[in-house]
């Protein structure tokens, strides 16, 4: 039987998930990362664990289809079997989502179901069916985001989605105690990745406002983020439980 915690990271193929599932590698945690459509990038991120000497393997996912979960979690119990030696896992990291950017004026019905479809109805049902696979005394976490504290124009369908996830991290927390299950939510800031097209990457202007307005004076690194979520996942966190960790550098403080 494998002795490494074993996590599962939803969108691990690149960007924030990327660096969750490296910096779950780095502590000792054995990853199954899922992707979309970037097969060979996932690819790419299992080979990076492995050299890290962890086990790590890579499995198809819609994240906003709640129809196909039942197979992906048949997928995952063989995997975990065949692969890691192991009957469960011991974390979830929601993090699996896409960006848009429309003002609530002009944001159709049609974007609003895909944003609650990905970052709501998906992790909700997600981890509703993990609850066989995943460990007593495991951790679940989901992710939110800065736009959940303050507002700024173009996200209120996003945004809206990430504060009904921070409700129900609590309501996870409080009815999966019973269990050992501990459950937060990351709220990442704005950070320099492909999210929503790399606009704060590649948008000089907006990068600068981020910076200007962020205590530490920059803006957020994938790095930045990877590191808060395996800390969560270690032993030192065990006691962190229902909570809000917004890794920002202090946007808007």
């Amino acid at each position: 039987m494998s002795t490494s915690k074993i996590a599962l990271v939803t969108g691990g193929s690149r960007g924030l998930g990327k660096n969750m599932a490296l910096s779950l590698a780095k502590k000792g945690i054995s990853v199954i990362l899922t992707y979309h459509s970037q097969q060979a990038e996932a690819a790419s991120v299992v080979a990076e664990i492995q050299a890290l000497g962890q086990q790590a393997m890579a499995l198809q996912l819609d994240a906003s289809n709640v129809a196909g979960f039942d197979a992906f979690f048949a997928q995952v119990k063989t995997a975990l079997h065949d692969t890691f030696q192991a009957e469960q896992f011991d974390f979830l990291i929601n993090n699996a989502g896409t960006g848009l950017h429309a003002s609530f004026a002009d944001t159709t019905e049609a974007q609003f179901d895909a944003v609650m479809n990905i970052h709501l109805k998906g992790p909700y049902f997600l981890t509703q069916k993990a609850l066989p696979l995943l460990a007593d005394g495991g951790r679940i976490i989901n992710i939110s985001s800065g736009l959940a504290r303050f507002a700024l124009p173009g996200s209120s369908a996003y945004a809206a989605m990430k504060g009904a996830i921070e409700v129900l991290t609590r309501y996870q927390a409080k009815e999966l105690g019973a269990r050992g299950i501990a459950a937060n939510v990351v709220a990442p800031g704005a950070i320099e990745t492909d999210f929503g097209g790399g606009v704060v990457r590649d948008n000089a202007q907006l990068n600068a406002f981020v910076a200007s307005q962020t205590a530490l004076g920059r803006t957020g690194q994938p790095e930045d983020i990877g590191g808060v979520v395996a800390f969560l996942c270690t032993e030192e966190g065990r006691w962190l439980n229902a909570q809000r960790l917004e890794a920002s550098g202090g946007m808007f403080v």
